[in-house]
C-alpha cells in the first residue's frame, strides 16, 4: 500500500512539473493567453494547496504581461487613428475584460501567505465606445458594398452586417440591411426537363421531379425555382435532360424443386415376432409412431421487370452563357414478385414454401408506371447532387 501511494504521489509531482513547464515556454513564447488559460485549470480545485503556488505566481506573471502588451497595442493602434483598426481595438478591450473576469472567478488566491491583489481595470466605457465607433464604421463600409449592386460584395456586406448586429443588435436598422443583403446577394436558379428521349415521360413524374418542396434544399446563397418569377432575373439554370428510358421485357422465371420429408403419420403397435402386441411393465399395449416418406414437387414462379433512367444533369450560367458542370444519373427500378404452386403432399413443404403458396401471380406494372417509380431513384440522385453542388462565383 505505501508503494502505491508512493507511487501515485511521484505521478502527481511529475505531471505537475510538466504543466509548469508548459506554462513557463508560454510565456516566453509569448503566449500569454495560453499559460493564464492552463494556470485557471489547474487553480479550478484546492486551489489552496501548496503545490498549486508555482500556478499562482505563473498566472500573476502572464497576466500582467498580456496586460501590457494589450495596453501598448491599443496605445500605438490609437495613435495611427485609422478606422480600420477600431474592430481590432474593440476586439482588444472585450479580451482584456473577458480575460479578467476568467480569472475574478478563482479569486482569491494567496500566495506564501498574502492575498493576491491583482490591477483590474474597468473598460466599459472603452468598450461602448468603440463598439460604436466600429458599428459606424462598419455599416457605412457594408452600404457601400451592397450599394454596388454585386452579389459577392452583397455577401460580404451580410457578413458585416452580421457582426455588427452580434456587437451592437439593430445599430441603425441594422436588421433591415441584413435582410437586403441576403436579398440582393442569392443566385436565383431556373430548372427545367428536357426530355431527349423518344419516349413519352409519364406528366405525374414530370411534376414530382420538380416539386422542389419535397427537397427542402435551397441553400442560404441559392434558390431553385421549377416556375419562372417574371420579376427575377435568373443567374443560371439546372436543366435535367433525360437521355435514355430502357425497360426490359416482362419476365416469368419458374424453378421445379422435389420435397422429400419423413414424418408421423399417426400410430401402430408395437408386435413381437409372433405377430403379438408387446406390453410395457405395467401391462399397457405398447404403441409406435409410424413414420412415412411424403413427396411434393415445388414450383417457385418469379416474375421481374425492369426500367432504367440514364440523364444528366446540367448547371449552366445564364450571365456567361456557358455550361458549369454535368452530372450524370444512372437511375433503376426492379419489380419483382415471387409466388409459389405445389403438387403432392403439402406436408412435404417446409416454411419457406408455405409463405410462398399465400402469395399469389400478379398483373406487371404498365411502362408508364415502371418510368415513374424508376423517377423515386432519380429524384433521390438529384437531390444528393443539388445538396453537394455549390455554384462557384468568380
Amino acid at each position: 500500500m505505501k508503494r502505491i501511494l508512493l507511487l501515485t504521489v511521484l505521478v502527481s509531482v511529475l505531471i505537475s512539473c510538466s504543466a509548469k513547464k508548459q506554462m513557463e515556454s508560454a510565456i516566453s513564447h509569448g503566449n500569454y493567453d495560453q499559460a493564464i488559460s492552463e494556470a485557471l485549470r489547474k487553480l479550478e480545485n484546492n486551489k489552496n494547496k501548496k503545490r498549486k503556488q508555482d500556478y499562482i505566481a505563473l498566472l500573476k506573471e502572464a497576466y500582467y504581461k498580456a496586460l501590457d502588451e494589450d495596453l501598448e497595442t491599443i496605445k500605438q493602434l490609437k495613435k495611427d487613428g485609422n478606422p480600420e483598426q477600431f474592430k481590432t481595438i474593440y476586439t482588444i478591450y472585450t479580451d482584456l475584460e473577458a480575460r479578467q473576469q476568467a480569472i475574478k472567478r478563482v479569486m482569491p488566491l494567496k500566495i506564501n501567505g498574502k492575498t493576491l491583489k491583482l490591477k483590474f481595470n474597468d473598460y466599459s466605457a472603452d468598450i461602448v465606445d468603440y463598439r460604436y465607433k466600429t458599428s459606424d464604421y462598419l455599416i457605412n463600409q457594408g452600404i457601400a458594398l451592397l450599394d454596388s449592386n454585386d452579389k459577392l460584395n452583397a455577401r460580404k456586406a451580410h457578413e458585416i452586417f452580421t457582426y455588427i448586429e452580434q456587437i451592437n443588435p439593430n445599430f441603425e436598422e441594422n436588421r433591415n440591411l441584413i435582410k437586403e443583403a441576403h436579398y440582393k446577394g442569392i443566385d436565383y436558379v431556373l430548372v427545367s426537363i428536357e426530355n431527349q428521349t423518344d419516349q413519352i415521360i409519364p406528366q405525374r413524374l414530370e411534376a414530382d421531379l420538380l416539386d422542389f418542396n419535397t427537397y427542402g434544399l435551397n441553400q442560404f446563397w441559392t434558390t431553385y425555382h421549377a416556375r419562372p418569377d417574371d420579376s427575377l432575373d435568373y443567374d443560371f439554370a439546372m436543366q435535367l435532360q433525360l437521355k435514355q428510358i430502357n425497360i426490359s421485357p416482362e419476365r416469368v422465371n419458374e424453378r421445379q424443386l422435389l420435397r422429400e420429408k419423413e414424418i408421423v403419420d399417426g400410430w401402430e403397435y408395437d408386435l413381437d415376432r409372433h405377430g403379438n402386441v408387446r406390453k410395457d411393465s405395467l401391462g399397457n399395449d405398447i404403441k409406435i409412431d409410424k413414420i412415412v416418406t411424403v413427396k411434393a414437387r415445388f414450383l417457385e414462379v418469379l416474375q421481374t421487370k425492369s426500367a432504367q433512367v440514364i440523364a444528366d444533369v446540367v448547371y449552366k450560367d445564364l450571365k456567361q452563357k456557358q455550361i458549369l458542370d454535368t452530372f450524370t444519373i444512372d437511375s433503376g427500378f426492379v419489380f419483382e414478385n415471387i409466388f409459389g404452386k405445389f403438387s403432392g403432399d403439402k406436408r412435404a413443404l417446409n416454411k419457406e414454401d408455405r409463405d410462398l403458396l399465400r402469395a399469389r401471380q400478379v398483373r406487371f406494372p404498365s411502362n408508364e408506371q415502371m418510368v415513374f417509380d424508376t423517377g423515386e431513384d432519380l429524384k433521390l440522385q438529384l437531390k444528393d447532387i443539388i445538396s453537394s453542388y455549390r455554384i462557384n462565383r468568380s
